[in-house]
């Protein structure tokens, strides 16, 4: 039989004589294919994640600015109804009321409605309140202000708060020209807000002029007309660009057109360069009764960094395509070589081969007789020329079949020969060819059986162990190999069914929250887990070996007030089979303190002792959810004591632990001293800073067993355990000269009335506060600033 018979062939289809030129251009054109293939799907890929950030930009791009928009809706409204519920509106009052909506809007203004023949007792009337000559006037031919023109009716500018530099155009006429005119009268019409055409805007610097006038009409109660109107001035580079990435590192470019202009005329566009590009998107922005459309395209920054990689794909496609030809080249080059030397060879041990295989007949009796174990033996090229009876039985070939036809490569799977030889090159540092892999020993495992899979007569596969070694002659010349194969199959499919389940295992405890594991408590109470999956690691910052290895670990780590709770819960569950649930801390060495939920469902062994089959998980988050929702839920939000619900819980609780054991309580109740007054001249965010400097007063003059508490409004409460009346009073003094003691800014003193009331004996809570605000009452009718105690008992 020749040698060209059993030649493989080189990757399992290219003919030994086949061209090692030839070789290397089939490579290297399939690698070209393939390259363009991957960069084709690419490229769409690439074109598909660019579509969906430039939409994700531009959805987060509106939203903003319709959360702007609606915003300077919002505080113009609340702007017009401190108009409407008001009688009379300062123009001190105005700033502190308008000051704080100063955010994303230039100014705010209030103009009302002057008739013909009220224009010079109205200018006369600002003049004197001012104390400076006050006109109603307009723009010029020069763009200057002057006096305006005889009209029937005059809306002029009579207050502004605004963060211009400049000098506000206090008494320029809105009527005076017909963008403004516009909005007035529609908003008039409508009442409801309205907004100019985009205009340059008076009494702002050059950067922020472009912009709109959002107006407001403020109708008193009853009346059928505005008596004036509210306005905000309202710069597009103010509201719209500022919070935004600069130009030049915005990855959009946005244009805002007035839908309801007839010209469209641009109300704002972006400075970053837009790009040629089929992304683009329209939204709708609504202010006022006008309609914006907000054009969006992608930048030049937005186009750097979503560059294509498909020139990089294609040049390192091609480059590896270019090397793997080369590599297939020389390598095809050397085996043709390589085998014609070997051919040579083969010849001259042909004729030994003949007398060895009168050896071989001996020993084939001998081999036949294991029938259990498949003993196949080889030449130097690997043509089986020893096939016992083991083999036929295990392989389903008849000897016939296979001596000096097949090789001992050809039972074998080829990927697994291919895999085997490409670890075993890179072990031993030198090329082992796939027909020689399954004869050649790994450094690590040398005389030792290997794992294999067969293909039967029929196809099918077998799954054996296998021995090699090589054949000797009387001289110690290598003349070929011994294999021995031992079938494994049923051992092989017991081992996967058993790794099958523990991976299962470990996939579902891996997407459980928190850990799972299986715990046992035995009669001479050994603590045992006896499965932990990779989620206790993360509970309790221990490996889950050492917690197979010592139970006791885990009760280390258990907060000491909640250690024996937990111990004695186990053992309930235990002595009643009772479902085990509990909520515990642990002191970590990395996370610190953590708040745990176990919970297990127990089953009695038959040996003795109980198993659980449970989990735990981390519930620090909503704990501390919990305790932030009780802490709102008793603190006042503006001056951060407690509140009134806290305070009455606090008193049903004195009242009972008095009902059970006497002592003493009393309360001290407060109100501020024309504090509407306070509100009215200077606003309410002064009156709010006022009653957050008492709060700060009086708790620093408390003791840490009283109770400070905030009933509502202007009024608070003291509540002191452990105090009879006398105390009380004395305490109520110091608190009524800790608020006299010195002003406050910009108010100047502070006083309140103080009422002071004990406990009596048999009384209930209503009665005890009833006497508390009457005795506020009394003082506020000597003359308030002072402390009135409660009238004391006939």
């Amino acid at each position: 039989m020749s040698l060209q018979a059993v030649r493989p062939k080189i990757l399992g289809f290219i003919s030994e004589q086949a061209s090692a030129w030839l070789v290397a251009l089939v490579v290297l054109l399939g690698g070209c294919t393939l390259t363009t293939i991957v960069a084709w799907a690419a490229s769409d890929l690439d074109q598909q994640q660019e579509r969906q950030r430039f939409q994700l930009l531009v959805n987060e791009r509106f939203s903003r600015l319709q959360e702007r928009f609606e915003d300077q809706e919002q505080r113009l409204g609340s702007l017009r109804r401190f108009f409407v519920n008001s009688d009379e509106v300062s123009r001190e009052e105005f700033e502190g009321f308008a000051q704080p909506l100063l955010q994303r809007a230039r100014a705010y203004a209030w103009a009302p409605r002057v008739s013909r023949d009220q224009r010079k007792l109205f200018e006369q009337q600002v003049s004197r309140q001012r104390g400076t000559p006050f006109n109603i006037r307009e723009l010029n031919a020069n763009g200057e202000l002057a006096p305006a023109a005889e009209r029937d009716e005059y809306v002029p500018v009579l207050y502004s708060q605004t963060l211009s530099l400049l000098v506000s155009p206090l008494g320029f006429d809105l009527l005076a020209q017909p963008l403004r005119r516009s909005a007035l009268e529609r908003a008039q019409k409508s009442g409801k807000l309205a907004v100019s055409q985009p205009m340059q805007l008076v009494g702002l610097e050059p950067a922020y002029a472009t912009g709109v006038l959002l107006v407001a009409p403020v109708t008193a109660h009853g009346a059928t007309e505005p008596h004036g109107f509210v306005m905000a001035v309202i710069s597009m580079r103010q509201l719209v660009a500022e919070g935004l990435p600069r130009p030049d590192r915005d990855n959009l470019a946005m244009q805002i057109v007035d839908t309801s202009d007839l010209q469209q005329r641009l109300l704002y566009e972006s400075g970053s360069a837009r790009v040629d590009s089929d992304l683009s998107a329209v939204r709708r922005l609504t202010l006022g009764d006008h309609v914006y459309a907000l054009s969006l395209r992608p930048s030049e920054m937005f186009e750097q960094a979503n560059h294509s990689s498909l020139a990089l794909i294609l040049a390192m496609g091609g480059l590896l395509s270019l090397l793997l030809s080369a590599l297939l080249y020389v390598l095809v080059s050397q085996r043709q070589r390589a085998l014609k030397l070997v051919q040579q060879s083969t010849m001259q041990l042909r004729a030994r081969e003949q007398e060895l295989r009168g050896a071989h007949g001996q020993l084939r009796s001998v081999l036949n007789a294991a029938t259990q174990v498949a003993i196949i033996a080889t030449d130097l090229r690997g043509v089986i020329n020893t096939f016992n009876a083991g083999a036929e039985q295990m392989l389903g070939f008849k000897a016939e079949q296979v001596l000096g036809r097949s090789t001992l490569e050809s039972l074998h799977v080829p990927a697994e020969l291919e895999a085997r030889a490409t670890s075993l090159s890179v072990a031993l540092g030198k090329r082992i060819p796939p027909s020689q892999a399954m004869l050649v020993e790994s450094p690590d495992s040398q005389h030792e059986a290997s794992e294999w899979t067969l293909v039967r007569e029929n196809g099918s596969q077998l799954t054996v162990n296998m021995l090699g070694t090589v054949l000797l002659d009387d001289h110690g010349l290598w003349v070929g190999y011994l294999a021995i194969y031992l079938d494994v199959t049923e051992q092989k499919r017991a081992y996967e069914a058993l790794a099958a389940r523990d991976r299962l295992l470990k996939k579902l405890s891996a997407h459980v929250p928190g850990g799972i594991f299986q715990f046992t408590l035995e009669p001479q109470d050994n603590w045992r887990f006896i499965y932990a999956s990779d989620g206790m690691r993360d509970i309790y910052e221990i490996e889950t070996g050492m917690l197979q290895q010592d139970a006791k670990k885990v009760f280390e780590r258990i907060h000491p007030l909640d250690v024996e709770r937990v111990r004695a819960s186990i053992r309930l569950s235990a002595l009643q089979l009772s479902h085990w649930r509990e909520e515990y801390r642990v002191q970590l060495p990395q996370r610190g303190l953590r708040w745990i939920r176990g919970e297990a469902t127990p089953e009695e062994l038959p040996a003795g002792g109980t198993l659980w089959h449970g989990y735990v998980s981390d519930i620090t988050d909503l704990k501390r959810v919990e305790e932030e929702l009780r802490t709102l839920s008793i603190t006042d939000s503006l001056t951060g004591i407690h509140n009134r619900r806290y305070f009455q819980d606090r008193l049903k609780t004195e009242m009972l632990r008095l009902n059970r054991t006497a002592g003493a309580l009393s309360v001290i109740m407060l109100d501020i001293d024309h504090f509407k007054r306070i509100n009215d001249q200077h606003g309410h965010g002064v009156g709010d800073g006022v009653l957050q400097e008492l709060c700060k007063r009086i708790g620093q003059r408390l003791r840490r067993t009283d109770v400070f508490c905030r009933l509502g409004g202007e009024e608070f409460m003291v509540l002191c355990p452990n105090t009879d009346g006398e105390q009380a009073y004395r305490l109520a003094m110091e608190l009524w000269q800790s608020l006299r003691s010195a002003p406050m800014e910009p108010v100047g003193i502070v006083t309140a009335s103080f009422g002071v009331a004990s406990w009596r004996v048999d009384e209930g809570v209503d009665g005890l506060l009833l006497r508390a605000d009457s005795a506020v009452y009394v003082a506020k009718q000597a003359g308030r600033d002072r402390v009135a105690a409660e009238e004391v008992q006939a």
